[in-house]
């Protein structure tokens, strides 16, 4: 069956599972086109489940890891007009507006994942629910599980950390706070979806990772960084547990984390970009490099377009925060024999026009049109760092703030300038201390990537102020104070269309 019938028959399932279509699928024959072996099923989860390079906003804008710039005034003094828009397009967003996803404001680009993730998550369970009906190896199948079971439970937790509380957040009660509505098969259901709590969201994201890592192990091999494996589904739970954030969670990021790099432990080390004393970027989402678990999307430059546009010659609108900027250890400054932490020049472009700053993310080579976000094993070292501090404070065994330190000694060793200069391993003893500069490495190290700034601001209940510049230059503050209401963000009003029976977010 060739993949256009296939996407027929998944939209067939979609319409009849989210709206009233018996006049459409009337005038198709599904005996036609229902898939009839696990290489057609596989070839419907490639196209249907897994993202590849859909458009998925991160909610950067939201967080510390940005400022505005105003707009920049090009011929005869006057604003540019794509800069214009794109201030405009994202003011709402960055102005923490209750309103940002309302029709009377500006949706930017992929910024409703509401309805992206749910056209994905339905997927998913098309694939599954007609596993059954096909032929194949029991291999095969269970091979196909366990990468919609995975797909599932990462795009339902994309979900609830967008549109839900923080778990363990302040006076925040999973059981009966507000999670999203939990859509587990393909058939018809009658009515609206109410939202289930935040309990039983997790609870679901838990029970398919765990049973989906099994599958994985047992029945699968990926191919390449851009399918699932179990590595990668360990590492995701290792996330999980971190955003769950109970008290017995951090012995299970650790165990999670440490299955990872049993298998899977390299880092990108950034001396090598050094060629002929030119620092040339090669990337940490490289599909082929040491580090990738998973990669999907675009490339990191190309992910942002909405919000930095392409005008060399003028100062963007929004760029990489000055606050993020100088959390980085620059050595000697750039062009010495000593640069020090090669973040700050590996992973963001720079605007230089009169003015020197760091203008928007670049974690991918500029050659690889896929695969620029995802699921690198950096981010486990820095799970099971924060996973061991965590436990450090709790209980003062001095082995865990071991653990902590080697892994965030090992990962920072693999980013800094060791040409001239040795690296210097940290050795924090005070809990408090510890925790805090393992907060800003991983703001170092995952900055601007896949959401991961939005949701630790979230988990750790932190306070958010923007200052936003008008097109005519005025300057305005705007506060998103700690553990705010918006920590939940408002579900976009085209999903409350297709679904009465949602109830928004207090706001």
């Amino acid at each position: 069956m060739n993949k256009k019938k296939f996407t027929i028959y998944c939209l067939l399932l979609l319409c009849t599972a989210f709206g009233s279509c018996k006049k459409f699928l009337a005038e198709y024959s599904q005996d036609e086109i229902k898939p009839t072996t696990t290489a057609d099923l596989a070839a419907l989860m490639y196209s249907d489940a897994y993202p590849y390079n859909a458009s998925f906003d991160t909610f950067d804008m939201l967080t510390d890891d940005i400022m505005c710039n105003g707009v920049a005034k090009g011929y005869q003094d006057q604003p540019v007009a794509e800069y214009v828009t794109a201030l405009q397009n994202c003011m709402a967003m960055f102005k923490f507006d209750p309103l940002m996803f309302e029709a009377s404001s500006t949706i930017p680009t992929g910024a409703d994942v509401y309805s992206a993730y749910y056209a994905k998550i339905m997927g998913c369970n098309v694939v599954m629910d007609y596993l059954d009906k096909v032929s194949g190896t029991e291999t095969d199948k269970n091979a196909i599980l366990g990468q919609c079971l995975f797909l599932r439970a990462f795009f339902y937790m994309k979900l609830v950390t967008a549109y839900g509380l923080p778990y363990s957040g302040a006076v925040v009660n999973p059981e009966t706070s507000l999670g999203l509505p939990l859509v587990l098969s393909s058939q018809v259901k009658d009515g609206g979806l109410k939202r289930n709590t935040l309990k039983e969201v997790y609870d679901q994201i838990e029970a398919d990772l765990l049973k989906a890592t099994d599958l994985l192990n047992a029945n699968f091999e990926p191919p390449t960084t851009f399918r699932v494996g179990a590595s990668t589904a360990n590492a995701l739970l290792s996330r999980f547990y971190l955003y769950r954030g109970l008290s017995t969670d951090w012995d299970k990021v650790i165990d999670y984390a440490g299955r990872v790099l049993a298998v899977k432990s390299s880092l990108t080390q950034m001396n090598t970009f050094y060629a002929s004393g030119n620092f040339v970027s090669q990337g940490v989402y490289l599909s082929t490099g040491p580090e990738v678990l998973w990669g999907y999307g675009g490339t990191t430059t190309n992910d942002l377009s909405p919000y930095f546009p392409n005008q060399p010659n003028y100062y963007p609108p929004y760029a990489v925060s000055a606050s993020l900027s100088t959390l980085y250890d620059k050595g000697n400054g750039t062009g010495t024999a000593y640069e020090g932490d090669l973040r700050y020049r590996a992973y963001f472009t720079t605007y230089i026009n009169g003015s020197v700053f760091l203008y928007k993310p670049n974690k991918a080579p500029e050659n690889e049109k896929y695969g620029g976000r995802g699921i690198r094993v950096a981010e486990v070292y820095l799970n099971r760092a924060e996973a061991y501090v965590k436990r450090f404070v709790q209980n003062g065994n001095a082995a865990d703030r071991s653990g902590a330190l080697a892994d965030l000694n090992y990962l920072r060793r693999s980013r800094f300038d060791t040409r001239t200069v040795a690296y210097t391993p940290i050795a924090i003893t005070d809990g408090a201390e510890l925790f805090k500069f393992c907060q800003d490495e991983r703001r170092r190290e995952l900055c601007l990537e896949d959401g991961h700034r939005w949701v630790d601001i979230k988990r750790w209940g932190l306070s958010v102020t923007h200052s936003f510049i008008s097109s005519d230059g005025s300057a305005t503050q705007h506060t998103l104070p700690a553990n705010s209401p918006l920590y939940a963000l408002p579900i976009p009003y085209l999903a409350f269309l297709n679904n009465p029976a949602l109830v928004q977010n207090p706001r």
